[in-house]
């Protein structure tokens, strides 16, 4: 517990007790179960996004082109089971062969090129957008199949609210679960996982030790594209439409959950932990906020001051343990 108090981790749960309490003694309404359970399935979709940037901040790389990977990997979902029919697992499953082909695709640019991974998804963010909308021609979606309307209803369990309104846990929070069961194995107790820590450590490094750099980087950013193409579909079975630009701008909130959580933009540093607390931060303010009923206006101003404090905050951590070190040196070199 002492080393736990003393964790970035630690600190953010703080500030969401503290905002929870502040929160629910302005609206009581807030810390109720129904209210729970919904921001578990409002924010199931920023949540697997989070997990796939968690991948590629921890390796030393940054991804602007998930949003649009999210967005074509769901239009060409719902496109083919319009057409075609399907099933919730074939939507799944193409959504997701989707984004990993468009994440690939960034990983090979960057791994073969050595281009920086901020200036190539800038590119393929332009790009994917843009081929997108001159096929579709901007076009929205609404008639999707019932199977995939009735999914999104789907509950695991039940119960009643006093108003009698029936609310519970739905399906589409068991994805970000298993996601994040899923990411928290690979990166406690894979070699994968250590590979990826390792070449947002120092690439150099790593790759002198025989960690397969190019082959860790094009699976980030194909981890990446796989969680975008979930995401998609999540995103159509909450809303219900889909449309070329209807994810756009989303890249700033979920990376600033992420860096909020304790990832480090430049590498090396994160956890599926602080991830989780990271994105509940966000919707215990951006919830807070409208319960409160403060302008929705001020949320933007609250991102931005998020990641200026986090990444100001890991910076100044991480002077403080150099000079740590250097003073543990000189007493060791003065023994």
């Amino acid at each position: 517990m002492k080393r736990f108090m003393k964790t970035h981790e630690f600190h953010v749960l703080v500030v969401v007790l503290i905002l929870s309490a502040a929160i629910t003694a302005v609206n009581p309404n807030f810390l109720t179960l129904e209210n729970g359970f919904d921001l578990l399935k409002s924010y199931s979709f920023m949540g697997v996004l989070a997990i796939g940037i968690l991948f590629v901040l921890i390796s030393g790389g940054i991804d602007i082109s998930f949003a649009a990977t999210a967005t074509v990997a769901e239009y060409v979902m719902a496109v083919v089971s319009i057409k075609l029919g399907g099933n919730m697992i074939t939507s799944l499953l193409l959504a997701t062969l989707v984004g990993l082909l468009l994440g690939a695709f960034n990983g090979f640019l960057i791994s073969k090129f050595k281009i920086a991974p901020i200036i190539t998804t800038i590119a393929t963010m332009n790009f994917y957008y843009g081929i997108l909308t001159v096929i579709t021609g901007g076009k929205w979606i609404y008639a999707l199949p019932e199977w995939f309307r009735a999914f999104a209803d789907i509950r695991v369990f039940t119960l009643v609210s006093r108003a009698g309104t029936p609310y519970g846990l739905s399906v589409i929070t068991l994805f970000w679960a298993v996601i994040t069961v899923l990411a928290f194995f690979l990166l406690r107790y894979t070699m994968l996982g250590r590979g990826i820590y390792a070449i947002g450590g120092d690439i150099g490094s790593a790759e002198r030790v025989g960690f397969p750099v190019r082959r860790l980087q094009i699976f980030v950013y194909s981890f990446m594209g796989m969680m975008a193409g979930i995401a998609g579909v999540i995103q159509a079975l909450l809303v219900q439409t889909v449309a070329p630009n209807s994810i756009v701008g989303k890249e700033l909130d979920v990376i600033a959950a992420v860096v909020l959580g304790g990832a480090s933009l430049s590498g090396g540093f994160g956890s599926v932990g602080g991830t989780l607390l990271g994105v509940f931060l966000i919707a215990v303010v951006k919830n807070g906020m409208t319960l409160v009923k403060i302008p929705a206006v001020w949320y933007d101003v609250f991102i931005g001051a998020v990641i200026l404090i986090s990444v100001g905050f890991t910076s100044w951590q991480g002077k403080k343990g150099y000079h740590q070190a250097v003073i543990d040196i000189e007493k060791e070199e003065a023994a």
